[in-house]
């Protein structure tokens, strides 16, 4: 028999409030220690698991796919997957989009924000039995050529009622549309004993006790990490090849992704560094006017040399910008203190009205003993 090669592609965690019962680590080590190829994390409308899901995934060497779900308006249940950095930032601005548009902790999100503005993720359409999905025909017609040669039709298999009489249906579909079917099962757990603590995060979203929760209950305990040879049983070997054809698909990771501070801090014609020395330079004539003390000059070009060295220029830029934008608006903005984190607040920023000076000298010395 040939081994099973398999990439869970539904995947929500705790970060997804009151629905996930699992941690993103847990998911992942789960996923290695049951021998899936990679597992793609899908929160909804939200990468909030993503970085956690990482570190563990950078551990045991198994291959992390990000993504996110959502619910449209017209009611489709879509699992967006960044192949790229480029499908990566795409998904991240959707989001943010989608969030924006809604109460804190809502979204809003409609087909024609994902057709115009995830033009190059991978699409992953969940097939649901008995949904309600407004003229379900037209859409998949419409998703086909929105997203045509990277759209498939999960399959999501939970041994609920009514699933089997709506199996059919899906293949025709498939056929007719071309649009490949997918295993594409929901865990919401990375082993079934989670279930009762996924049921008591049910009724306190629900505002409810387990008691009268009802059908809002899941109905079983399937909604977790399932061993190779289980999915063997509920999905064709077809639908499960399809799932390592979208890992194959990805290769971004996180660890491409660098901090990128905004580039307008440095007005035209100057270097970041030039423009930081300028603003030192006024800034030590507003603090000295009767002249800078010897001890002063030495430490501020001793630091202004380091920052240069390890390219920190936009950081105390974007320092100094947000400190001078709170002061205009007459914002309290409480001082920098020693330690809160790795540079700190340098010599630099001092002379802009953002730190004290007696604390200048000892950062100094941490950052340098953290190159």
């Amino acid at each position: 028999m040939n081994p099973l090669y398999y990439a869970q592609l539904n995947t929500t965690t705790n970060f997804t409030f009151l629905t996930g019962a699992s941690h993103p680590q847990e998911l992942v080590y789960q996923a290695a220690a049951l021998g899936y190829q990679a597992i793609a994390i899908t929160d909804e409308c939200s990468l909030a698991g993503i970085v956690k899901a990482f570190v563990a995934s950078e551990e045991v060497g198994i291959k992390l796919l990000v993504g996110s779900r959502f619910r449209v308006s017209n009611g489709m249940c879509l699992i967006a997957i960044a192949p790229t950095r480029k499908a990566y930032a795409e998904l991240s601005g959707f989001i943010t989009l989608a969030r924006r548009r809604a109460e804190k902790g809502e979204y809003e999100a409609h087909f024609e924000d994902l057709r115009f503005r995830l033009q190059t993720c991978l699409m992953i359409w969940i097939a649901e039995v008995g949904a309600h999905v407004e003229q379900q025909e037209t859409i998949i017609q419409e998703l086909t050529r929105a997203f045509r040669g990277r759209l498939w039709m999960g399959i999501n298999r939970q041994l609920n009622a009514g699933e089997e009489a709506g199996w059919d249906y899906w293949i025709e579909l498939s056929r007719r549309t071309g649009v490949p079917l997918i295993a594409c099962g929901e865990a919401l757990m990375h082993v079934k004993g989670r279930k009762p603590l996924q049921d008591v995060m049910t009724a306190i979203r629900h505002n409810t006790t387990l008691r009268q929760l009802g059908t809002r209950r899941r109905a079983n305990a399937e909604a977790y990490l399932k061993p190779l040879s289980q999915l063997a049983q509920l999905y064709p070997e077809s639908l499960i090849e399809q799932t390592c054809v979208i890992a194959d698909l990805c290769e971004f990771s996180l660890a491409e992704l660098k901090y990128q501070y905004p580039r307008e801090l440095v007005p035209g014609g100057f270097t970041p560094i030039q423009h930081l020395r300028n603003l030192v330079e006024s800034g030590k004539k507003v603090r000295w006017p009767q002249g800078i003390p010897a001890f002063i000059e030495a430490v501020a070009e001793m630091e202004l040399q380091l920052i240069e060295e390890l390219h920190y220029e936009y950081y105390f830029l974007t320092v100094q910008d947000i400190v001078r934008y709170a002061r205009s608006q007459d914002i309290l903005c409480q001082e920098p203190r020693l330690g809160r984190q790795l540079s700190g607040v340098l010599l630099p920023v001092y002379h802009r009205n953002c730190a004290r000076a007696d604390q200048c000298l000892v950062r100094t010395v941490y950052l340098q003993g953290k190159r």
